[in-house]
């Protein structure tokens, strides 16, 4: 399997990404295959449009109910926002993946 060179983001969270307060973003099985030390381009979901380059640090498995005030930190929202925009995203998901990283460059 290849690493994947690309990843998505909702558009409302490009700020938080390219000012480095969103240093983490969660993900289902689906999207648990980044390698670390790699780097992806980064677009919006909604219309794809390019705005940064992320290196990845780490991917690490953890269950919903895992989730703490530190994950959410990382995501600069609360923990009842964070686990309500999960649910959102991934209706009644118990094992995800947290997947850290740091920006390396903007176009």
């Amino acid at each position: 399997m290849t690493a994947p060179t690309t990843m998505t983001f909702f558009g409302r969270f490009e700020a938080d990404i390219c000012s480095g307060k969103k240093t983490i973003t969660i993900r289902d099985d689906a999207e648990k295959d980044y390698v670390p030390g790699t780097t992806v381009t980064v677009s919006t979901f909604e219309d794809g449009r390019e705005f940064c380059q992320l290196t990845i640090l780490s991917v690490k498995p953890i269950l919903f109910a895992d989730l703490t005030d530190f994950h959410a930190e990382q995501e600069n929202m609360t923990l009842t926002v964070l686990k309500a925009v999960i649910q959102d995203i991934y209706p009644g998901i118990e094992q995800l993946y947290v997947v850290s990283y740091k920006l390396v460059g903007q176009p």
